[in-house]
């Protein structure tokens, strides 16, 4: 669900779309505000990209455009987010300077840059 997110709502294998553009916006905006329960402000503020999170232990993120990511890890914090989870994406975020707020954020070329 995070690549089709992260793909513009087109599913990166089949090619289908899942969702049109406005409710991919909506999705990630939503996701970018409250999907990591009470800690999605200091989400955003750390990692700063849309996430969702359950409470088994599941995290997807979006980078929009660029990747979608997924984890899983069952220890829980105080609110309800995958520990191992948090930190992974933390770290990836952090790494290529992804944060959507980030000055040096390279943007959609990035991939381009890895690959």
């Amino acid at each position: 669900m995070a690549a089709t997110l992260s793909n513009m709502g087109r599913n990166p294998l089949t090619g289908a779309n899942a969702f049109d553009l406005h409710t991919v916006k909506d999705i990630l905006s939503i996701m970018f505000t409250c999907g990591m329960y009470d800690h999605a402000g200091q989400w955003a503020y750390r990692v700063g990209v849309p996430a969702k999170t359950g409470v088994s232990g599941g995290l997807m993120a979006v980078v929009n455009r660029q990747l979608g990511i997924g984890t899983y890890s069952p220890r829980l914090d105080p609110h309800g987010n995958s520990c191992r989870g948090v930190e992974v994406c933390a770290e990836l975020a952090s790494r290529p300077g992804l944060h959507v707020f980030d000055c040096l954020n390279v943007g959609s070329s990035y991939l381009e840059a890895v690959l």
